[in-house]
């Protein structure tokens, strides 16, 4: 049963967000150091208000061992320049401070430290810098991004969309947490939704709702009539029982009135996820073809000849199910491990090819990281090489970058190690 929730509610900003009129390159990356996003909502004094939200996951940033725990500190610097880039129109530097309890409170995955500053910016096109500065390792992260406000003070008009992660009730308020990373179980959790809608009398409006995806293809629509107040109305909206595969969608609010033409619309992108499939997975064609070090040939030619993408889906997560050694817990570890290696190969050995799909991706991938890497860059007689060595396996492994230029080769046959997936 569909499921629409309408609510006046007292919203505290502190999460995620991006541009009204988005497309899906906006959606966050699949493998990030932060996530961060825009929104704009108009002011009771008609000046437009733009919230930066940055957060920070615990494994991204260095903890130290204190007398009370475990701290970590990092810096968040958001500068807003003109579309040329020529200009510093506005800056907002600040510091952040975490502390844990327990080791295991900073490794783990679902843990993030969120926080956000506000801009008064009239309506036009920014370019928009984000970076964090981690104070122990002091790694640096950045984003740049073309950010559009819109002129919100025509009415009625409506404002940014915000996935909301949840609801809570504080002092009688009822104050939403924002979905940053984007990540939504629909199967489960719906689709929650926050924005604004300003109008100069009341009157009642009919909303229409509508999820599409990457080829423009609309794959649900839902309308609703709804009486707006004059001034700022704030909404809470949830579409429940979706039936969305893996990826990457557009949700967009198109306000009319009556039947009439559309008089504002907001859009924003989304990651449809199933529960005990990682977050890190937002294209399930390209995570099929990763299962090359695992599967057999059999095994991928049944996923990839499934008859929809939904029968797809079904079969690429029984297929790790078969891989759970503990099937009636959620986690799946081996799942998880898997494209962890992925994104780190990535991450790190991406060259000519994708990281995954070059000899030390593929190692890493299906043994782990190894026991001890020695690097010889600049060896005198002999090209660019490095050699893992793994301890219980009794086995040492050579790349060799014969071009100069960091394509490292596997010249040490794996000797049966093929589809040995370790984790």
């Amino acid at each position: 049963m569909k499921t629409l929730i309408l609510a006046a509610l007292f919203f505290t900003s502190s999460a995620d967000l991006f541009s009204q009129l988005e497309n899906f390159d906006e959606v966050p990356a699949q493998r990030v150091k932060y996530h961060q996003d825009f929104l704009t909502f108009l002011e009771k004094d008609s000046t437009t208000r733009l919230d930066v939200f940055v957060q920070v996951p615990y494994q991204e940033v260095q903890f130290v061992k204190t007398g009370q725990g475990f701290e970590a500190a990092y810096t968040v610097t958001v500068s807003v320049f003109d579309e040329e880039k020529n200009n510093l129109i506005t800056e907002k530097i600040w510091n952040e401070k975490i502390v844990a309890m327990g080791f295991d409170i900073t490794v783990s995955r679902d843990n993030y430290n969120l926080s956000f500053r506000s801009f008064t910016l009239s309506p036009g096109v920014y370019f928009i810098k984000t970076s964090i500065l981690d104070k122990d390792s002091r790694r640096e992260f950045s984003s740049e991004n073309l950010y559009t406000i819109r002129d919100l003070k025509h009415r009625p008009s409506v404002s940014d969309v915000m996935i909301v992660a949840d609801i809570k009730n504080i002092d009688g308020n009822s104050k939403m947490v924002p979905n940053i990373s984007r990540n939504i179980s629909t199967d489960t959790d719906g689709l929650p939704m926050f924005f604004e809608v300003y109008t100069d009398s009341a009157g009642e409006y009919t909303f229409d709702f509508i999820i599409s995806d990457k080829e423009n293809s609309e794959l649900y629509k839902m309308t609703y009539k709804k009486t707006l107040n004059q001034g700022t109305n704030q909404l809470f909206f949830t579409l429940d029982s979706l039936a969305l595969n893996l990826g990457t969608f557009l949700v967009s609010v198109n306000l009319k009135a009556g039947n009439e033409n559309i008089l504002g619309t907001a859009r924003k992108s989304f990651i449809s996820r199933w529960q005990g499939v990682p977050a890190s997975i937002i294209d399930l064609d390209k995570a099929i073809e990763q299962l090359v070090y695992i599967a057999s040939p059999e095994e991928l030619e049944t996923i990839k000849n499934s008859a929809d993408t939904m029968e797809k889906t079904k079969n690429f997560v029984e297929f790790w199910k078969k891989k759970d050694a503990n099937p009636k817990d959620e986690n799946n570890p081996a799942f998880e491990e898997y494209y962890r290696r992925v994104a780190y190969s990535n991450e790190n050995f991406s060259n000519y090819t994708e990281g995954w799909l070059s000899d030390r991706g593929m190692v890493l991938i299906i043994l782990g990281l190894p026991d001890n890497i020695e690097r010889h860059p600049f060896e005198y007689d002999s090209k660019p090489y490095e050699v893992w060595q793994y301890y219980d396996l009794n086995k040492s492994l050579v790349f060799v970058d014969n071009t100069g230029f960091g394509d490292y080769r596997l010249v040490t046959p794996l000797y049966g190690d093929l589809f040995r997936y370790r984790y």
